[in-house]
C-alpha cells in the first residue's frame, strides 16, 4: 500500500516557504535602503576614515648662498623606499630585483620584513636616486612604495663644512649655520588628501589641501673665494708643521661680517657615514685658549686710556727677569730699556708685566670686559662660548702679571678677532655678522681713537724689522698685529713640548679693511713660535684677499724698495 500526504500539506509548505523568503528578502531590501539612503553618510565617513588619509607634501629648504650668489647649500630632489611588510611577505613578488637595487639580499629583505610585519609602515631606504626610484617603482612589488624627499646637498663640500653645518636626514638643521637659521631656511610642508589600502598603500591621490611653501633663502657674509683660499692655506700649515689642528677667521673690519671661517682638520658634510662629533664643532666659536702675546696689545691700551703713560714713556726690562713671589717672568733677551711701542715690538713679558702692575687690575678688566672678553659675541652662532675673565676683584699680583701677557685669561678666535678689529676700526666695536651686511651696523666705541690710533702704529713696529711677526709681512701694504706662542695645558699643568701658535693683525694698516686671526694648534714639526707657525699663513691668506678684494696698497715706498732691490740683482 502507498500512503499519500495530502495535496494541501504541500501547499501549506510552499507557502510557508515563499513568505519566509519573501520575509528576507524585504528585510534585505530594507537594510539595502537603510545603508543606502538613509544612512549614507555615516558610512561613507566611517570608510572614509579608514581609508582616506591626509599626507604631508614635504617643503623645499631655502638655499643658503655667499655673499656674491654663489649656492653653498641646496636641497635636492630625492626618494625614500617604505614598506606595508605584511603585504610584501604574503606577495613575495620581485624581491630579488628589488635586493639588487637595493644592495642587499632576499634574506635579508626578508627577515626585516618577518621582524616588522606586524607595522604597516616602515621605511627600507631613504633619499635614494631618482632614477633608483623609479626602477623600484616599475617593479611594483605590493606593499612596496615611494614617497618625494629632499636631501641637503653642499657644493664646496669640506671647504666651509664648519661654518655651514649640516642637516638631519629630515632636513632639520643641526650645526652650524644651518641649525642657526633653521626657522628661517625650513619650509612649511603641505598637505594632499589619499586613498590607502588596508597595508597603508596610497591607491590614488585624492586632492591638494595645502601646497608646500619653500624656505626662505639666506645669504652669508661668506666670500666663497676668500674661503677656498683659507681652507687651502690652513690645511697646507697644519700638514707641513704636523699640528694638532687648525683654526682662521677673517673679518670685515666695518661691518663685523665673517669672510672666510676655516678649521681643521675637516668633515665632509655630504657623507655622513663619516661624522664623529669631535670632528663637525666649530672650534673658531666652542674652542677656548690662552691668548698669550696677541693679548699684550690691549695692555699697552689700557695704559695709554689711564694718561699714566705715553706712546714714549720707557719701562726698564733689565735683566730680563722679574719675580713675584716664588714665581719668575722672563723675556726670551735682556732687552734693557723699552719704550712702550718697543715693549709690543719685541714682546716683552717684563715690561708687559711692569705695565700692567702699575694700572692695577680694574684698569686692565675693564678694557678686556669692554672688548668683548668673558663675554658671547652675540652673533647668534649655537654654541658659542663665552672664555674666561675672572672678575679682578680675586686677582692677585700674580694673576694681573699673567693675565698682562695672556695667561691665566681665555678667548675663543672669534672674540680675539673682535677685540683686534676694535683696534683696527680705531676703537669702534661692531657686532659679528654671519650674514651679508646691508645697512653696516651701529658701533659702540669702547677705545679713545687716538689710543687706537697709537696702538695701531705700534703694532706696525711687530711686523718691522726687529719684530717678532716679520713673516707676516705683504708687499705692498703696512700690516699690523702680534704672534702668540703659549703653552698648552693638561691635567698636570704646563706642557713644556706643546704650544699654541697664533697671529693676529688687520691690513692695510692705514685704512683697516681686514682683520684675521690664525691659530696652530700643537706644532709638532721643530717649530713652534707664532711669528714661524702662524705668521707666514696670516701673510699668504691676507695677501690672497687683499689682492681678491681689490684693495689698493698703502705702502707704495715699500713697493719701490723691492724694486729696486729687485732691480739691483739682475
Amino acid at each position: 500500500m502507498s500512503s499519500q500526504v495530502p495535496e494541501s500539506g504541500y501547499a501549506g509548505r510552499k507557502w510557508f516557504l515563499l513568505a519566509l523568503f519573501s520575509l528576507a528578502a524585504t528585510a534585505v531590501a530594507c537594510r539595502v535602503f537603510y545603508l543606502q539612503i538613509l544612512n549614507k553618510d555615516f558610512l561613507i565617513d566611517q570608510g572614509d576614515a579608514r581609508a582616506i588619509r591626509s599626507v604631508e607634501i614635504p617643503a623645499y629648504r631655502g638655499t643658503i648662498t655667499d655673499r656674491n650668489g654663489e649656492p653653498v647649500a641646496v636641497s635636492t630632489p630625492v626618494a625614500s623606499i617604505w614598506a606595508a611588510p605584511g603585504k610584501v611577505l604574503d606577495s613575495g613578488a620581485g624581491l630579488g630585483e628589488l635586493a639588487n637595487l637595493l644592495d642587499t639580499s632576499v634574506e635579508e629583505i626578508r627577515r626585516f620584513m618577518t621582524d616588522r610585519q606586524d607595522r604597516n609602515f616602515v621605511f627600507m631606504k631613504r633619499h635614494v636616486l631618482p632614477d633608483t626610484a623609479r626602477q623600484v617603482r616599475d617593479l611594483r612589488i605590493p606593499g612596496i612604495n615611494i614617497d618625494k624627499e629632499y636631501k641637503r646637498y653642499y657644493p664646496i663640500g669640506e671647504v666651509a663644512s664648519h661654518l655651514i653645518g649640516f642637516t638631519d636626514i629630515d632636513d632639520a638643521g643641526q650645526e652650524g649655520i644651518e641649525l642657526a637659521f633653521d626657522d628661517w631656511l625650513r619650509g612649511e610642508p603641505g598637505k594632499k588628501r589619499v586613498l590607502k589600502d588596508l597595508y597603508g598603500s596610497i591607491v590614488k591621490d585624492i586632492e591638494n589641501i595645502s601646497q608646500p611653501v619653500p624656505g626662505r633663502s639666506l645669504t652669508l657674509a661668506l666670500d666663497q673665494r676668500l674661503q677656498y683660499l683659507a681652507y687651502r692655506e690652513l690645511q697646507t700649515a697644519v700638514l707641513r708643521n704636523k699640528a694638532r689642528g687648525g683654526m682662521l677667521l677673517l673679518l670685515g673690519v666695518r661691518t663685523g661680517e665673517v669672510l672666510a671661517l676655516a678649521v681643521q682638520p675637516p668633515f665632509n658634510p655630504n657623507n655622513r657615514a663619516d661624522f664623529k662629533g669631535n670632528q663637525y664643532r666649530n672650534r673658531v666659536v666652542t674652542d677656548v685658549f690662552e691668548p698669550g702675546s696677541t693679548i699684550k696689545p690691549f695692555t699697552i691700551t689700557a695704559a695709554l686710556m689711564s694718561g699714566l703713560y705715553q706712546p714714549e714713556t720707557t719701562v726698564d726690562t733689565a735683566p730680563g727677569k722679574l719675580n713675584i713671589g716664588r714665581y719668575s717672568i722672563s723675556d726670551l733677551n735682556n732687552y734693557g730699556t723699552l719704550s712702550i711701542s718697543d715693549v709690543i715690538r719685541k714682546s716683552s713679558n717684563v715690561g708687559t708685566t711692569k705695565v700692567a702692575l702699575s694700572l692695577g687690575p680694574e684698569r686692565l678688566w675693564k678694557l678686556h670686559h669692554n672688548i668683548g672678553f668673558g663675554s658671547p659675541t652675540m652673533s647668534g652662532y649655537p654654541g658659542e662660548v663665552p672664555g674666561t675673565l675672572t672678575d679682578y676683584a680675586d686677582w692677585s699680583s700674580l694673576d694681573l702679571a699673567t693675565v698682562s701677557y695672556g695667561y691665566g685669561i681665555s678667548v675663543t678666535t672669534m672674540q680675539l678677532a673682535q677685540a683686534y678689529s676694535v683696534i683696527a676700526t680705531g676703537g669702534l666695536l661692531y657686532p659679528i655678522s654671519f650674514q651679508k651686511v646691508s645697512t653696516t651696523p651701529a658701533p659702540r666705541r669702547v677705545i679713545p681713537e687716538m689710543v687706537a690710533f697709537e696702538v695701531n702704529r705700534m703694532m706696525r713696529t711687530v711686523i718691522g724689522p726687529g719684530g717678532s711677526g716679520r713673516r707676516a709681512a705683504v708687499e705692498g701694504y703696512h700690516i699690523a698685529g702680534k704672534t702668540g706662542t703659549v703653552h698648552k695645558t693638561s691635567e698636570s699643568g704646563y706642557e713644556e713640548d706643546r704650544y699654541t701658535s697664533l697671529f693676529a693683525g688687520f691690513a692695510p694698516a692705514t685704512e683697516p679693511r681686514l682683520v684675521l686671526v690664525v691659530v696652530i694648534d700643537d706644532p709638532g714639526a721643530g717649530q713652534y713660535f707664532g711669528g714661524q707657525v702662524a705668521a707666514p699663513v696670516f701673510s699668504r691668506v691676507m695677501q690672497g684677499a687683499l689682492r681678491i678684494l681689490n684693495i689698493p696698497p698703502d705702502n707704495l715706498i715699500g713697493l719701490k724698495k723691492q724694486a729696486l732691490l729687485a732691480g739691483n740683482t739682475r
